[in-house]
């Protein structure tokens, strides 16, 4: 049996493709889901950087998206199943609107697919396909995934490798409380390791450790890193900024290796952090935290959402000024969408707020809900003027450039100039940088 997975790519305006030559973050489903199923031959296709073979001759296409690119995957399930292909869904979007998702395909499966995967491909061999597969899990564990899916593609330096998933955190707009419920899962230590060493063998010196909260266990983690530490790799992820509060796991994190985080902050009200249920985060706290986390040698990235009810025209132009001013070397943004099955979008209808029902206009770049402070027309001006600001020259360069440790690592802050010069020449393109 054949498998073609598709890892979609958002679409920018005017429903082009965006297309990059070379694909610095890479999804671990499809090695994964490869790894799951040894008995059947698996082609991956990551359209950022390759082009969809509508001639393939698979048994099964299965569609992922991160994010916004599943607007793009319900397009390419739509052709596939023009040409009477069996088509599979999955993913954190899909499996937020599974219902909406089954439209265009002929199974979708909902959460995690460790389980549901091969029981999908044993039930389609045994022609009795499930219109939905929903099986979640006990605890998180795979066989060692199949890194040989990326093999001969142009992706950047690293291959991803899995510690948890799930988060404690309730964040209104957020797929992963919506799946998890506050549930955190952690793979067993001796597991993360093989991954890593794999990755190691294939001749890779650095990974991206992939974790919705590798805070969520603060004694797994400082476990974690002491192994990590004895591979003398580097590595980056995402995290809690509440990381900065302990110096404990902070040095411990940067001893083994760890050079950047990403931090998802939101917004510098702490009136739209209330709102958005992340009242946890203190904005007063952010820009200590940030040297903290800066001086223990590691850099920073930020997500950012704007539209929230606290804020305003003048928090939004503020908000450029505070990512010059804490030099964030790559920050990125989108406009708070209520994606359907979210929290936000519950309160959002309830409240009459919502301005689209049309789902292609859901794309984090274009307002589709009535915020409280400014009308949808204003958000989505303030959006683009906010990326034009923080991706000006003066800007980038201060950020990237003028750092205290410039002397001591110009290689890598040339490179973040670089990542910044890319994303400022995608936005004045009208594209929305993002991490793929």
């Amino acid at each position: 049996m054949k498998i073609y997975y598709i890892q979609s790519t958002p679409y920018a305006k005017g429903r082009k493709l965006i297309k990059k030559s070379r694909l610095y973050f890479v999804g671990l489903a499809p090695a994964i889901l490869a790894a799951l199923v040894p008995d059947c031959e698996f082609e991956c296709c990551l359209e950022t950087i390759d082009d969809v073979d509508f001639e393939t001759d698979a048994d099964i296409i299965a569609i992922s998206g991160m994010g916004h690119a599943i607007i793009r995957s319900l397009d390419i399930a739509t052709e596939f199943k023009k040409r009477g292909k069996t088509v599979v869904m999955g993913g954190y979007m899909a499996s937020l609107m599974p219902e909406e998702a089954k439209k265009y395909c002929d199974s979708v499966i909902i959460g995690d697919g460790e389980l549901a995967f091969p029981k999908m491909v044993a039930d389609y061999a045994n022609n009795d396909l499930q219109e939905f597969y929903d099986m979640p899990l006990d605890n998180l564990s795979y066989p060692l995934p199949k890194y040989e899916v990326f093999a001969g593609k142009k992706i950047g330096n690293f291959l991803p490798v899995q510690a948890g998933r799930g988060c404690p955190n309730s964040c209104s707009f957020c797929s992963v409380y919506c799946l998890y419920k506050n549930r955190y899962m952690r793979r067993e230590i001796s597991e993360v390791i093989r991954d890593i060493r794999e990755i190691k063998r294939l001749g890779y010196k650095r990974f991206l450790l992939l974790d919705d909260n590798i805070l969520s266990d603060r004694n797994y983690m400082l476990a974690l890193c002491a192994e990590i530490e004895k591979l003398k790799m580097t590595w980056l992820s995402q995290c809690q900024i509440s990381i900065a509060d302990d110096a404990e796991v902070l040095a411990a994190v940067a001893r083994s290796g760890c050079i950047s985080l990403s931090f998802g902050i939101e917004s510098i009200s702490q009136e739209s952090l209330n709102s958005m249920h992340k009242s946890w985060a203190n904005v007063s706290r952010y820009e200590e935290q940030f040297k903290r986390i800066q001086a223990a040698g590691i850099d920073v990235s930020t997500e950012m959402v704007i539209g929230a009810d606290g804020d305003t025209v003048e928090s939004i132009r503020a908000t450029a000024d505070f990512i010059t001013k804490n030099k964030i070397t790559v920050p990125r943004f989108y406009i708070l969408t209520p994606i359907p099955g979210t929290v936000f979008y519950q309160e959002m209808k309830a409240a009459g707020r919502m301005t689209s029902k049309d789902i292609y206009e859901f794309n984090g770049a274009f307002a589709v809900h009535r915020p409280k402070n400014m009308s949808p027309e204003t958000l989505t001006e303030e959006y683009w003027k906010l990326y034009k600001d923080v991706f000006s020259t003066g800007s980038v360069i201060k950020r990237t450039l003028l750092r205290k440790d410039s002397l001591r690592h110009p290689l890598k802050n040339l490179f973040y100039f670089y990542v910044n010069l890319y994303y400022k020449y995608q936005i004045s393109h009208g594209i929305t940088p993002n991490i793929i």
